[in-house]
């Protein structure tokens, strides 16, 4: 009897079934720029005209253990997106536009029916980022990941002039900080936030805790991270100065990455933001202040530094996302460069 490659746990028809499956939807993707479809060895893409000193930007990242609760729950719909929005966002703060984008998934068996409703989810990411889906990699690894699981990994390539790069260099002692409101966790912070709320609290995935209000557990971990892309080009026409992706690292570590040097900090006003409820959640099972600040956004997915000049006209543009002013950079006078008013 001869053996096949589907009897070492690998089914080539399966992985050309579902090209067939998300083809269409990469192809609702695609920028003008882009040359060619799905199929072939390599992407090809123009450079957007009208720029003076195009410099391409480069982002790569995953959505970690949130797929543990997609993988748990069954629910596989959302988490494409937070894959999109973790390369996404970290390419906006350089001032760059989002051109195209990879995907890597990677199971122990190929699921077609999974794998399709996840890359469905990449595609409606990349729409609201306005980028291509123009590829990725889908590998069969049998007796690497458990049969059922699987894992993701996104590639994003933008483009920027090099005058419009971020940060700029004239960051100052005065300049304002915005905050755009998170929908939640996003991606980060999830073997915490896991650990906390199903073990700590005991709660299972169907719990609805009066503090998330009628909302399931699963719910509050598996809403998707908000792509920013649509706000940084409302903000095409005004002076803003540096960003930042809150991510791993939370409020503690972002902030000051757009700092070029020890003269400034990033001063925040708690009060001025709401932290969502999962996270006021997590905070009753006795997660001290300074964990939840350097693990999780708190409620603040990107912040932006702007002139205080232009602070108005900023908050007017980016009303869409509920901008409002969280913070201001300061004098550092040493001391740590991230900090909240009054501590």
């Amino acid at each position: 009897m001869a053996i096949t490659y589907k009897d070492a746990g690998v089914d080539i028809d399966a992985g050309n079934r579902l090209v067939d499956r998300i083809r269409p939807l990469a192809r609702a993707t695609m920028r003008p720029e882009v040359l060619g479809g799905i199929g072939g060895f390599a992407a090809l893409c123009r450079l957007p005209t009208g720029l003076s000193e195009p410099i391409l930007v480069s982002g790569t990242d995953g959505v970690g253990t949130k797929l543990k609760t997609a993988l748990a729950t069954g629910r596989h719909d959302t988490v494409g997106i937070d894959l999109v929005a973790m390369c996404v966002n970290d390419v906006l703060v350089t001032g760059a536009e989002p051109l195209f984008f990879l995907d890597y998934f990677a199971a122990g068996a190929l699921d077609v029916d999974v794998a399709a409703t996840v890359i469905a989810g990449i595609a409606d990411g990349c729409r609201q980022a306005g980028c291509a889906l123009v590829g990725g990699e889908t590998a069969e690894l049998p007796g690497l990941y458990a049969a059922h699981d699987y894992d993701l990994a996104g590639f994003c390539v933008g483009v920027v002039d090099r005058a419009a790069i971020r940060p700029r260099t004239d960051l100052v002692a005065g300049d304002v900080v915005l905050g755009l409101p998170s929908s939640g966790l996003h991606a980060n912070g999830h073997s915490l936030a896991r650990k906390v709320l199903l073990e700590v609290l005991g709660l299972g995935y169907d719990a609805r805790p009066a503090l998330l209000g009628g909302v399931t557990v699963a719910d509050a971990l598996l809403t998707p991270t908000i792509i920013y892309a649509e706000a940084f080009r409302a903000l095409r026409a005004l002076p803003w100065k540096a960003a930042a992706h809150i991510t791993g690292g939370g409020l503690v570590e972002n902030p000051p990455r757009f700092l070029a040097d020890d003269a400034l900090a990033v001063e925040l006003d708690p009060s001025t933001w709401e932290v969502p409820a999962v996270m006021r959640l997590i905070a009753t099972a006795g997660v001290e202040d300074g964990e939840l600040r350097r693990t999780f956004n708190l409620g603040l997915g990107m912040v932006i530094v702007v002139p205080a000049e232009v602070e108005a006209a900023a908050i007017a543009a980016l009303a869409p996302w509920r901008a409002r002013t969280v913070g201001r950079l300061v004098a550092r006078a040493g001391g740590a460069p991230s900090r909240y008013l009054g501590e």
